[in-house]
């Protein structure tokens, strides 16, 4: 099958491209620039890694999220909290209906493409905050990507149900290079390991067994997961 695939920079978007890249015929990667704090170090990783696997790789600039939502992922927006990924503070990196607007870009451009699909790595890690993550909005948006494209293009969504554990394991199966894919929402020079991404990132490669190459700048006690 002939896809395009969502490609942010992240550990999830990278295994994706590189699980795709293995069981279709990937036709490009498509990424946005929506102005998070974290895209000067996580859109180059997106770029390695289409560029490793000869894949066109295309950059959509969305410069009004940053203009116009409010989140504190975004620039204009406030301190990115630390503590479990799963916290209710975290919501307030929520960008609004960023994967519904995603998307819907990614629904025309693959079709522009000749593509017969879209691929998102969205996980079972994303449900407690993200609800543009859940099943619940993946399965009808999968139906109108469908319905409102000539193509009939599928929405694949391989991690679905998978944890990011799972993810990392089947990163090692794939030989993806985790050193170059990026998580850290504060965007520094290097990982903070105190927010939740980086939480959650430490917290997948013990769950996994695999040894983390990521340089933290903190490597305290992980937070326990919320009750």
């Amino acid at each position: 099958m002939k896809v395009v695939v969502l490609v942010s920079g992240g550990l999830d978007s990278v295994t994706a491209l590189h699980d795709a890249n293995r069981s279709h015929k990937v036709v490009a990667a498509l990424s946005f620039d929506y102005g998070a704090k974290h895209h000067a170090k996580e859109l180059p990783m997106a770029s390695y890694h289409c560029t490793l696997l000869g894949i066109p790789h295309s950059i959509a600039p969305l410069a009004f999220v940053a203009g116009e939502f409010r989140s504190d992922l975004l620039s204009s927006g406030g301190a990115i909290p630390d503590g479990h990924y799963e916290e209710q503070s975290m919501k307030s990196t929520v960008v609004p209906f960023r994967n519904g607007i995603m998307l819907s870009i990614a629904a025309g451009f693959a079709e522009s493409r000749g593509a017969e699909a879209v691929v998102i790595a969205a996980h079972s890690g994303d449900h407690a905050i993200y609800p543009d993550c859940r099943e619940s909005f993946m399965e009808p948006m999968a139906r109108a990507i469908r319905e409102g494209t000539y193509a009939q293009i599928e929405l694949l969504r391989p991690f679905i149900s998978v944890d990011k554990a799972g993810i990392v394991r089947r990163g090692v199966e794939l030989g993806v290079d985790f050193s170059k894919t990026w998580s850290c929402y504060k965007g520094s020079e290097v990982h903070c390991g105190t927010c939740g991404t980086c939480v959650e990132r430490r917290e997948a490669f013990l769950t996994a067994g695999v040894p983390d190459p990521t340089f933290y700048t903190s490597t305290g006690p992980l937070p326990p997961k919320p009750q």
